[in-house]
């Protein structure tokens, strides 16, 4: 069985659903840095940097970044369709999994905590930091969506974790309302996606809408 430590709301929610969609067993341990009376000690030990997701595998060894942790479930569970089949589909969707996680994802962080970034910056220069990041961001959903168009989904012709990736951290940073703004299709896509059967149970215990 899987472990995932993780939190309502965070990132763990895309690992959380692929172990949904592809039918493995998983137990969840609520840690968060910011939830004192979760198991942060317990995460700490698997994790030195306290970052969910964290998965623990079944053989005990610990998986972090949600990029990694993806990519190894969709490799070692091929028949679960999580990647597409065919090499080429599959290289994108491993390119797509690392750019939303190396700019989009990143990015996220940088919004959530500017003071890691600018040391003694005021409320003022942290706002500065928010304002710039976001509208990065932004853009880098834009050439994301203009690369990836649904056929239907991002994944190729049914859902896959590529979609679930896209879905749930494009529900941050104001990255929704700007892409139903000047991306509408591919706004509409992620809607699907968290409406689908297989995804909106656990959508709604992570989010009410």
């Amino acid at each position: 069985m899987y472990t995932l430590y993780g939190f309502k709301g965070s990132g763990s929610a895309v690992v959380e659903l692929a172990l949904e969609l592809a039918g493995l067993p998983y137990r969840l341990v609520e840690a968060a840095s910011w939830e004192p009376g979760s198991a942060l000690d317990e995460l700490q030990q698997l994790n030195p940097l306290r970052q969910i997701p964290t998965l623990q595998l079944p053989d005990g060894s610990i998986l972090t970044e949600s990029a990694a942790i993806l990519l190894h479930l969709g490799l070692a569970h091929p028949a679960a369709g999580l990647l597409p089949a065919a090499e080429t589909q599959r290289a994108q969707a491993i390119r797509g999994l690392v750019y939303i996680a190396a700019n989009c994802y990143a990015a996220i962080g940088v919004i959530d905590f500017p003071e890691r970034w600018c040391a003694n910056a005021d409320d003022a220069v942290k706002e500065q930091i928010r304002e710039g990041t976001r509208a990065r961001l932004h853009s880098y959903w834009e050439i994301f969506a203009d690369t990836y168009p649904a056929s239907p989904f991002l994944n190729g012709a049914s859902l896959g974790l590529l979609d679930l990736m896209a879905a749930v951290v494009s529900k941050w940073a104001g990255a929704r309302p700007h892409l139903a703004r000047v991306r509408p299709a591919f706004f509409a896509l992620v809607e699907r996606v968290q409406a689908d059967p297989k995804v909106a149970p656990v959508w709604r215990r992570h989010w009410d809408h």
